[in-house]
């Protein structure tokens, strides 16, 4: 019985499968390509993240919302497509460029997975 209710414990405290498949390949890493194999790995998942949480969201949204939505969305990806550049410059070094630059674009999806989250509407 107390070893049932320490795995579900431990089980309880887990991060989430996704981030800790990452700190996974963090942790087996040990060149600079397998570090950039990571994050590249953590940016393409939050991708297709973001890709189906817009499918959710967008079509519940009226036409002006939408409207408005989709400017914002094309505007927001060329900041995406530009974000965390000062990492790739090679003034902070190759851990600038394939373990910085990676984290900080999975933290510019990331907040962006959140915003439309926000914009579900109730009972999604």
């Amino acid at each position: 019985m107390m070893i049932s209710a320490l795995a579900l414990l431990l089980n309880a405290v887990q991060p989430a499968p996704q981030a800790a498949s990452r700190a996974s390949c963090m942790d087996k890493a040990q060149t600079n390509l397998d570090f950039q194999h990571c994050g590249a790995a953590e940016v393409t998942r939050l991708d297709g993240e973001l890709n189906r949480v817009w499918k959710q969201v967008y079509p519940s949204l009226d036409a002006e919302t939408k409207a408005a939505l989709l400017n914002e969305q094309r505007l927001w990806i060329k900041f995406k497509d530009q974000s965390c550049s000062a990492w790739q410059t090679g003034y902070f070094g190759r851990e600038g460029q394939v373990i910085h630059f990676y984290a900080c674009r999975a933290d510019v999806l990331r907040h962006r997975i959140e915003y439309l989250k926000s914009l579900k509407p109730s009972g999604m």
